[in-house]
């Protein structure tokens, strides 16, 4: 029975490490972040409602003062 020859796993494992970082830096690399991330403004639009312009009877009970 033959045995395993595991003279060249070094080497091997090596180069793949270092391929794979390579790769990694390439992939990095070619992505492009933001320099200076900032918050868009966005204008908050008045929702007009029916119930807001008026006066209803939902609201009335709750508003009283207690007896």
């Amino acid at each position: 029975m033959p045995q395993l020859d595991t003279s060249t796993w070094f080497i091997t494992i090596i180069s793949m490490i270092i391929t794979l970082f390579i790769m990694f830096q390439l992939k990095i690399s070619k992505h492009y972040y933001y320099h200076n991330p900032e918050p868009l403004t966005t204008k908050s639009q008045k929702h007009s409602t029916p119930w807001e312009a008026k006066w209803t009877k939902i609201y009335l009970p709750l508003s009283l003062p207690l007896r």
